[in-house]
């Protein structure tokens, strides 16, 4: 279901990782290869197919393994008791014949009649049986999930529900009970504070009231066992539109109006250019000349005086290597959004399908969606945005994609409430053919002014961290990583230390989950609960803790993430050239046994040389641990994510065994520019003399397994582990790089 954002739900579409078509898009990067077109290569779905509910079902699932089947055969009657009803005969499968079914059922829950003819001669029963036990099995899974997902709904509910009684009783006691502002006897200063607890108040009884909806229509909306196949479907794809009345505050047609003038004027900010845009002098950004855009557009501002909010717009172009409709269908499924944007995204959600689009393409398709937006430092806070997304072929070769926020587009969801809305946003795509499209992005978000820390002020109100270039930036390194993670014909430079195809993809795949499980881990979302310290050094240090009790690719146990922001005098590409450097690494990385460090194998997956993954070895004999890197850097962000992992677990990885289960706990950095416009420190005509000023914004992010027993409370020992590993890991940065003084 759309609200599980924790652990969202197998997805029906391929994973956006398995289109061999990009691998047309490789005889451009790799011109020196020396070899032909690169051959297509399939990748393994990573996604399960969700079992469905079989029509033919006359009764819920069974609840144990062995559970009879019934059959068809009517029972003989009673020769002494004509009078009662006839029995129907039941038959219970041997410990064998289920065993039997249940590894045919692992590898296919829907097997086709003549895997179902010969497992019937192979088990001695019926054909019938057999279809019918893999109707029950798949029923009674149906359920279970159907089951645990109310649980979790009930548990998000309760905690929501309390949250909120917390909100009624402090705004009671600060408020005046007549007209709900601050009493004149207590601290004017409070007012703001009462206000913004207020608006936080309704946004969880929104969110309530969102989830007691959701489990409603799932606990009465699941397709019946006896139902027909076709009405099941039909239900699937019917918007909760059709069910109830009021929602959006607006009928379908007025929406489709509303996304379409949203679509003209998307389309008008990504293509005109003066006077609407001028480009800055000093930066080369485009700028929006705000009196212009009120001229063409006369936007309706939502702000209702008393609140103050700030306009963010950006515009950016680029290149990327995907195909057309794979990037159409990526913007569509809210899974594969989220693994394109895993820096940017921390939570995403389909709310409702408002309009199921035309043809396989999805031409016309318009959903509402929720996303919570984060930067990877703790320090600034999300931003929660409600949108409809809308998609729409404006001609052969080119797309458009909007998104645009609706106030109260639910009965339970007041979205004047929220603190970001998106004005008309979005990108148009062009199919630049051979793998290519380029892509104009727009952002136009309006939020609630609030209070950034000094650190990230200058990023922030620049709209620089949740702007255009962010995007389109993120977008074009995760298709490139695509196109070489296809690749089939990278040059041996590009690809050393592993031997098969196989073994590349399964090394790539790991660091790619490094990556995002890094980027979940130290964002300011509501996913981690973030407590400061201040260390004796005066380092301003956060930490969350968290409990794995069976993700197979993290360590179970108590997890302890440890995070702290600085600044640094030093360019953004200094500091990630030496962060990534393995021959340097022993200068900062206090927890490597001092030894040097060799490069077992280097994967290149971007045409910049710094997208690279590594595998690096102590030259100690007693290391039981190699280190992968996965580094990552853009125009706007550079990332060195990093984890020890079991020698014999990352050999097999590199033999291309499958790497999902292999746990594994990231630590990291990711590197900003300051936001501060660069002056020329000299003026002459040597250009070796010509050098600028710059700094860094660091985040550095440490995991430990503070416990294996996931039921443990976390100690002080562990705290001050993390606390030392901040700490005299900044410090010895500072010293390799001569800034000890900033």
């Amino acid at each position: 279901m759309g609200l599980d954002m924790s652990n969202p739900p197998a997805s029906h579409t391929k994973d956006f990782f398995a289109s061999p078509a990009l691998s047309l898009s490789l005889a451009g990067i790799f011109r020196d290869a020396g070899g032909g077109a690169a051959a297509s290569m399939e990748v393994e779905e990573g996604d399960e197919e969700m079992v469905e509910i079989s029509s033919e079902n006359t009764g819920p699932g069974r609840t144990d393994e062995d559970d009879a089947d019934l059959e068809g055969d009517d029972g003989e009657e009673d020769n002494n008791n004509k009078n009662k009803k006839k029995r129907k005969k039941y038959h219970r499968h041997t410990a064998e014949q289920i065993k039997e079914m249940e590894a045919l059922f692992k590898e296919s829950p829907h097997p086709d009649e003549k895997q179902r003819q010969q497992l019937s001669k192979k088990l001695g029963l019926a054909p019938r049986q057999v279809k019918f036990w893999f109707q029950n099995r798949r029923t009674q899974i149906k359920a279970i999930q159907e089951r645990h997902e109310n649980s979790l709904l009930k548990l998000e509910m309760d905690k929501l529900q309390e949250e909120n009684r917390i909100m009624r009783e402090t705004i009671k006691k600060a408020c005046c009970p007549n007209c709900g502002f601050a009493t004149s006897t207590r601290d004017p200063t409070v007012t703001n504070e009462e206000q913004q607890l207020r608006i936080e108040n309704a946004r969880l009884k929104a969110e309530v009231e969102k989830l007691r909806a959701t489990a409603r229509k799932f606990a009465t909306g699941a397709t019946s066992p006896t139902s027909s196949g076709s009405a099941g479907n039909d239900q699937e794809n019917r918007s909760s539109l059709d069910y109830y009345t009021g929602i959006f505050g607006l009928d379908k047609s007025r929406i489709l109006e509303i996304v379409n003038q949203a679509m003209e004027e998307l389309t008008k900010m990504a293509t005109v250019g003066e006077p609407l845009w001028v480009q800055s002098v000093e930066t080369g950004r485009e700028i929006l000349n705000y009196d212009e855009y009120i001229r063409g557009f006369s936007p309706e501002s939502s702000s209702n005086g008393r609140v103050r909010r700030t306009i963010e717009v950006s515009r950016d172009t680029s290149v990327v290597f995907v195909d057309l409709p794979r990037l159409v269908q990526s913007f569509m499924d809210v899974n594969q959004w989220k693994e394109m944007f895993p820096n940017m995204i921390s939570k995403a959600a389909t709310v409702d399908v408002i309009f199921n689009g035309e043809g396989a393409n999805r031409d016309g398709a318009a959903q509402l969606m929720f996303a919570e937006l984060q930067m990877l430092t703790p320090m600034v806070p999300t931003r929660e945005v409600y949108f409809i997304r809308y998609c729409k072929q404006q001609s052969p070769d080119r797309w458009a994609i909007v998104d645009v926020s609706i106030d109260n587009v639910e009965d339970t969801i007041d979205t004047s409430l929220v603190k970001c809305r998106k004005r008309p946003s979005g990108c148009i795509i062009e199919d630049k053919s051979n793998g290519h499209c380029k892509v104009i992005w727009v952002e136009h978000i309006e939020c609630q002014k609030t209070t950034i820390h000094s650190l990230y002020r200058s990023t922030v109100n620049s709209g620089l961290a949740f702007g255009a270039r962010h995007w389109v930036t993120t977008l074009q390194l995760q298709c490139e990583r695509l196109v070489f993670f296809m690749a089939t014909n990278v040059p041996t430079k590009d690809s050393s230390g592993v031997a098969t195809l196989a073994g590349r993809k399964s090394i790539l795949k790991l660091a790619q989950r490094m990556t995002w499980s890094f980027s979940r881990a130290v964002g300011a979302s509501s996913h981690n609960s973030w407590t400061k310290i201040v260390t004796k050094a005066g380092d301003d240090i956060r930490i969350a803790s968290r409990k794995n009790l069976n993700d197979p690719g993290e360590p179970l146990g108590v997890i302890l993430c440890a995070v702290s922001s600085v600044w640094i005098p030093i360019s953004p590409h200094i500091l990630f050239d030496f962060l990534r450097d393995d021959v340097r690494r022993t200068e900062w990385d206090i927890m490597s046994t001092g030894g040097p460090i060799q490069s077992i194998a280097n994967l290149s997956k971007g045409q910049d040389r710094g997208n690279t993954v590594t595998i690096q070895a102590s030259k100690s004999k007693d290391s039981s641990t190699w280190i992968l890197q996965d580094c990552c850097t853009n125009s706007y962000e550079s990332m060195v994510v990093y984890a020890p992992v079991d020698i014999a677990e990352l050999q097999s990885a590199m033999t291309g065994c499958d790497s999902s289960k292999v746990a594994i706990l990231p630590s990291g950095f990711s590197i900003l520019s300051d936001g501060l416009e660069t002056r020329p420190l000299v003026i002459s005509s040597r250009l070796e003399e010509k050098t600028t000023e710059g700094g860094s914004l660091l985040t550095m992010a440490f995991q430990i397994l503070a416990n294996s027993t996931p039921t443990a409370k976390l100690t002080m020992e562990s705290l001050e582990t993390v606390n030392t590993l901040i700490s005299c890991t900044l410090q010895n940065i500072r010293k390799s790089l001569d800034c000890e003084d900033g």
